[in-house]
């Protein structure tokens, strides 16, 4: 359609096949197509129609599906296809259903086929607002609508998507030769005609990327939709003290739990210096080139220690499965949401309980008897209900215990300055001061 001659614009290519919907949102910059969201649905397309005629004319004539044979499927198929075709073109179409001991046939008005498929139609367009969304835009950013797939030569299809977008699609061009036509374009720059105008696409993750965190969470490193290349980083740090080494599991998905989501790799930095938990400072960083590649890195800030792994996101993964992982992360949103929070929740309580721990059997004479009982009693409370599904009440037994502990946490730390300062004098602590302040 040439539109890589337009001035700078978002474009919508909803593509509706005979078993598939995908709906792309570009962005045309100087010459650069950036695709900045893909969505669609695996499993909806023309042959839905056909088999929506199918149902119709088989509850006209009577008849129950279960009793025809599979050559008369087949045949009803082909008749429903043919149909669908003409009502493109003409107001009514003549279907015959034969089976044993019955014959029918019929009449299928145009507007009785725009009832029988709107449903079908309905859900492509919501996959196009889902992917709007995605995108950040709303219908009235598009600037142009381009058809692809040959059922969207369907009048309904085309009504419907000029009503969502708000202006006429581009229907100029053959819809199942205009993918072969636009490549075949490219191929010509490619070769290397039309140098003076280049003309790059630059495509997005169908799918997020992250990691396992504590308590089997996802955090995710690079979402889903982002332009690629690309690269993310996010700092980590240790868990438990004294902590030398660090597994690394690397996830594709959309949910908050790893049990939910795809599994790519995992794998080990080693030789992280011994330290107090959360101490260390982990680099980990996502980088995805052109082609779809991923490669993970994870890096120890003060020693300098990597450890790095690539993997294909996109090995073993098709349209169909991207699909079903989006459609169970839109309907499993809100569980998902409660059920992170929950998990922080428990793992923040773990972390408490096991830092009140060491810290009673080191410094436990810092407390008086009352105040010991005080804390050992908000520990109680917080371990009868760190398993529980009540994140509230986890919250407020953290709070509890944190505010149990607070005179006890400063009278430490009044005690490591205290040892820290033994046997220096005043003297010996301005100069060290003053050498701080010169360097």
């Amino acid at each position: 359609y040439g539109l890589d001659n337009a001035n700078d614009r978002y474009i919508a290519v909803y593509d509706l096949g005979g078993g598939t919907f995908d709906i792309s949102i570009l962005q045309l910059s100087e010459g650069v197509f950036e695709v900045l969201a893909t969505g669609g649905d695996a499993a909806l397309g023309g042959d839905d129609f056909d088999r929506a005629i199918v149902g119709w004319a088989l509850a006209q004539a009577g008849i129950d599906s279960a009793t025809l044979s599979a050559s008369a499927q087949r045949e009803l198929l082909i008749a429903a296809r043919a149909a669908k075709q003409t009502l493109s073109e003409q107001d009514s179409a003549r279907l015959r259903v034969s089976a044993e001991h019955v014959k029918w046939q019929g009449e299928l008005s145009r507007a009785e086929f725009n009832k029988i498929v709107a449903p079908l139609v309905e859900q492509t367009l919501s996959a196009c607002r889902r992917c709007l969304g995605d995108a950040g835009l709303k219908t009235i950013d598009i600037a142009d609508v381009v058809l692809v797939g040959g059922s969207t030569r369907v009048p309904l299809v085309r009504e419907k998507v000029q009503v969502l977008f708000g202006k006429a699609p581009h229907v100029g061009v053959d819809p199942d030769k205009v993918v072969a036509l636009g490549a075949a374009l490219q191929a010509d720059r490619l070769v290397g005609n039309k140098q003076d105008k280049e003309l790059l696409l630059l495509d997005v993750l169908p799918l997020s990327l992250g990691i396992e965190t504590m308590g089997g969470l996802v955090e995710k490193i690079i979402h889903r939709n982002t332009a690629i290349p690309c690269t993310r980083a996010q700092e980590f740090t240790t868990y438990k003290d004294g902590q030398t080494a660090l597994l690394l599991h690397v996830l594709q998905g959309e949910r908050e739990r790893i049990k939910d989501c795809r599994s790519l790799a995992r794998f080990e930095l080693r030789g992280i210096p011994p330290m107090v938990a959360g101490a260390a400072r982990i680099q980990v960083s996502f980088a995805v080139d052109a082609n779809g590649m991923l490669s993970v890195s994870a890096q120890e800030e003060s020693t300098g220690v990597e450890s790095t792994i690539t993997v294909q996101p996109s090995y073993g993964l098709n349209e169909s499965q991207i699909t079903e992982m989006l459609r169970a992360s839109y309907e499993n949103a809100a569980d998902d949401r409660d059920q992170r929070a929950l998990i922080e929740q428990r793992v923040e309580a773990e972390a408490l309980l096991a830092a009140v721990g060491a810290a009673l059997n080191q410094d436990g004479d810092l407390l008086a008897d009352e105040e010991r009982k005080v804390v050992d009693a908000a520990i109680v409370q917080l371990r009868a209900c760190v398993n529980g599904n009540s994140t509230a009440e986890i919250s407020d037994a953290v709070a509890r215990l944190g505010h149990s502990t607070e005179a006890f946490a400063a009278r430490r730390m009044n005690k490591s300055i205290a040892r820290a300062l033994q046997g220096k004098r005043v003297d010996d602590l301005a100069a060290e001061a003053a050498s701080d302040t010169a360097s």
